[in-house]
């Protein structure tokens, strides 16, 4: 029931440089109104998620309607063009925009119905389907408010690294993946504090 078994980040472990600045008692309002605006938003909670996937608590999220999604991702993550991204999803709509029910661990892909390829042509793949994570208010409360609260129940979603590198598991990882990408907002959710980059 509990896939959170990974470290957790301590972010007073490392100085910040003069382009970086952190933002107290931010709450996910201005998260949502980060992702309305088109920009990528790292989501940092608790602990990490133990497998392959991004649940949440390790997460680059991403407005998928924009219709060069993909591509901001791609770029972000220093990936090839054509590679495909999941989705998160709140476990009640899933089934209005995929053929399938709740599967929290993002490790089924599922074929995309009409919605999904109107509304978030980016998160479906050549062949139509999507690999799709569910989340519902018990399993991820933070991730599940921002779906609720966003225009839309879906989010891209993908893990917080780049290209080659592994999942972030301290403060001084993610300072080196804003500092060696384009990515310029972390969210950190259980300190209420936004990191951003000038």
């Amino acid at each position: 029931e509990n896939i959170y078994l990974g470290s957790e980040i301590n972010i007073f472990e490392e100085k910040l440089k003069r382009n970086e600045k952190l933002i107290k008692d931010v709450d996910i309002d201005k998260v949502i109104k980060l992702l309305s605006e088109g920009k990528v938003v790292g989501l940092i909670q608790g602990k990490a998620e133990a497998g392959p996937r991004a649940l949440g608590n390790r997460s680059l999220l991403l407005d998928p309607t924009l219709p060069n999604a993909k591509d901001i991702m791609n770029r972000i993550k220093k990936r090839e063009t054509f590679r495909p991204f999941a989705c998160t999803i709140t476990e009640e709509k899933v089934n209005k925009y995929f053929d399938m029910e709740k599967t929290q661990y993002m490790m089924l892909a599922a074929q995309a119905k009409k919605l999904a390829k109107e509304t978030i042509p980016s998160l479906v793949h050549v062949d139509n389907t999507c690999r799709v994570q569910t989340v519902n208010k018990n399993q991820n409360k933070i991730l599940y408010s921002i779906l609720k609260n966003f225009k839309i129940p879906v989010l891209m979603n993908t893990s917080f690294n780049l290209s080659g590198k592994s999942m972030v598991e301290k403060f001084l990882d993610v300072l080196w993946t804003i500092r060696n990408s384009e990515l310029q907002y972390v969210y950190f959710a259980n300190y209420k504090i936004l990191l951003y980059k000038e």
